[in-house]
């Protein structure tokens, strides 16, 4: 009798772990997928070390929607809406399979470059207006412990780490901030022309961030199939600035539940 209930208590617990993954698989595949940002690439509107729940439902779904491309059922996309400008997005990288969050530059059809590192978009300027620094610690940041890059090289560990700050414009009126570090081989670029059903992407922190402006054959992401968008950030749920979640004297409360804009 023991055994039979002890047997019994074990496939209970068994049945709800196993009905535990399957609801979190399908919140994760068509709601909300959570997403922790490695890097500083879109400094400083995401910080390393942000944790945000990516909106999946608001570009519809296609086979990169399940975690590891799965659902290879989905031919194109279903239930998808076109993105806006500006957005900040989350995709899989056309050639390599990883997940990246970029801002989305330029539409099917449009022409981008950037002169003097100044972004046009089909030959009109995206207007840029000085908005003071952001200033960060000069330490080892994220689990990676990667350390920031800084306008004001050669700043000693614990140093504050100086960037130039832009409030750039699109066309529309979406504003964001975007950061400059250095002269930059990124600050003059050829003129790309968008193609039909795909996207280009830049980070915000212009001089450090690997996007379109380059090609995977180079390193780059280049231009994003509609198919590869995985959903839009939305808001920061939570921000810890040290090597772990747990070292709770290092979250960033100010961060918690901020729209990114």
């Amino acid at each position: 009798m023991a055994k039979a209930e002890k047997k019994e208590g074990v496939f209970e617990t068994v049945k709800t772990i196993v009905y535990a993954l399957l609801i979190a698989g399908i919140f994760r595949t068509l709601f909300f997928q959570p997403f922790w940002i490695p890097s500083g690439s879109m400094k400083d509107t995401l910080l390393v070390g942000d944790f945000l729940f990516v909106n999946k439902m608001a570009y519809g779904y296609s086979e990169h929607s399940c975690p590891f491309s799965m659902c290879k059922f989905i031919d194109g996309r279903w239930l998808g809406a076109q993105p806006d400008r500006g957005d900040v997005v989350v995709f899989r990288h056309p050639v390599t399979g990883s997940d990246f969050i970029k801002r989305l530059i330029g539409l099917p059809g449009d022409t981008i470059q950037v002169r003097d590192a100044v972004l046009y978009i089909n030959g009109e300027a995206a207007p840029q207006e000085p908005a003071g620094t952001f200033v960060e610690t000069f330490e080892k940041q994220g689990p990676v412990g990667n350390l920031p890059q800084c306008a004001n090289a050669g700043v000693g560990l614990g140093g504050d780490c100086v960037k130039e700050r832009f409030i750039e414009t699109l066309p529309g009126g979406t504003s964001h901030n975007i950061l400059n570090i250095r002269d930059s081989r990124l600050d003059d670029t050829p003129v790309y022309t968008v193609p039909p059903g795909n996207y280009f992407f830049m980070g915000d922190n212009r001089d450090n961030s690997t996007d379109s402006r380059v090609s995977p054959s180079a390193l780059g992401v280049g231009f994003v199939p509609f198919e590869n968008l995985i959903g839009r950030a939305d808001r920061v749920m939570f921000s810890s600035a040290g090597r772990s979640m747990l070292f709770f004297w290092t979250w960033r409360a100010d961060r918690f539940f901020e729209k990114i804009v």
